[in-house]
């Protein structure tokens, strides 16, 4: 694709303390019981009470983390607003089955239907700050995010100035059961700092939100450069190392591999794939941070920039030994959701 895409302004609400943005005096949050939740910040100075009280948390997660974003730009109303979510609000999903069950049909709040759907974090965003240009969301499980990246690149391509693009997730008690009868999170308890001591079936379950101002030039406050974005659905192992070395072969030398890796030992294979190809590349894995979810590459995408904008690594977030390369320029994003769909993207330091 023609044109270059850079990351003007960025936020991020998750399981850390990554709110506050300077992560190299942030400790790092441990959890046990294989559910991590997000650390929420103060949003009544990002939104009024009154209409605190009636918003859903992932409504008030999602529009806090887009307001802070806009904030760290500087841009008051974004030229289009695109994100992408896997499941959407399941509180309010939830409550609203759960309300039809109660009241057997009859006098329905639709309050809660009408916060579960998946746009309603965009449509508060655009009502927020009264903007009226495009808006779309994308809701294609582990591909949801990267498919709004990509959407929003596009827009960057056809002449829109700047772009306010991200993506918000949310677990519950419920839902973490639910995906624990097929297996998905680990059986036995850990806590999210020994994740990589625990190689067995399954992995720990996450949230989260991070947004993204997109522009087409570099400026003085550009974080990074997304130079980069492949995705694959259900390759083979094979397929998986066609494609790297495709992808690498037309970008330049790798310093350092963040990885989606997860200590889940049914899909591990693929993450071996990128181990034998970037041998000698140092790795960090991002997951104890912030759990698996739909889009966890969102975090990884603002972590990479992080990394990339202040070249300084928070030790005491990544307890598991690790190389620290003396300059980042280039980093490389690698992920997958389950086995299912792969993605790699890659940030260019400015």
């Amino acid at each position: 694709m023609k044109g270059k895409c850079y990351i003007q302004g960025m936020a991020a609400i998750s399981p850390q303390h990554t709110f506050e943005g300077d992560l190299s005096v942030q400790p790092m949050v441990i959890s046990s019981g294989n559910m991590l939740s997000c650390v929420e910040p103060d949003y009544k100075a990002f939104i009024p009470g009154n209409s605190l009280r009636r918003m859903s948390r992932i409504l008030k997660i999602g529009l806090t983390t887009a307001l802070r974003c806009l904030q760290d730009s500087g841009i008051e109303t974004p030229g289009a607003i695109v994100t992408g979510t896997g499941k959407g609000s399941l509180q309010d999903t939830e409550k609203f089955i759960k309300e039809i069950l109660d009241y057997k049909e009859t006098a329905l709040n639709p309050t809660p239907f009408i916060q579960s759907t998946y746009n309603a974090v965009n449509g508060l965003i655009a009502l927020q700050q009264k903007c009226t240009q495009y808006n779309n969301t994308f809701v294609h499980r582990g591909f949801s995010f990267e498919n709004a990246l990509l959407d929003s690149m596009l827009l960057l391509h056809e002449g829109k100035e700047n772009v306010l693009a991200g993506a918000f997730e949310e677990i519950t008690a419920e839902h973490f059961y639910i995906k624990s009868r097929v297996g998905q999170w680990k059986s036995e308890d850990i806590s999210n700092d020994t994740l990589y001591q625990h190689f067995s079936p399954g992995t720990i379950s996450g949230e989260g939100a991070a947004f993204f101002v997109l522009g087409p030039e570099a400026t003085a406050n550009t974080y990074a450069e997304l130079a980069g974005l492949k995705m694959l659905y259900k390759p083979s192992q094979e397929k998986l190392a066609a494609s790297l070395q495709t992808f690498l072969q037309s970008h330049e030398e790798i310093d350092m591999v963040l990885t989606g890796r997860n200590a889940d030992i049914n899909y591990d294979r693929y993450y071996q794939v990128v181990d034998q190809q970037l041998s000698g590349i140092p790795q960090l894995p991002f997951k104890h941070l912030c759990g698996e979810y739909d889009t966890a590459g969102a975090f990884a995408l603002w972590l990479g920039a992080q990394l990339l904008k202040t070249q300084q690594l928070p030790l005491q977030w990544f307890p598991m030994q690790h190389q620290t390369p003396a300059k980042l320029r280039n980093i490389l994003i690698y992920n997958n959701f389950f086995g299912e769909q792969h993605v790699f993207m890659l940030l260019k330091g400015i």
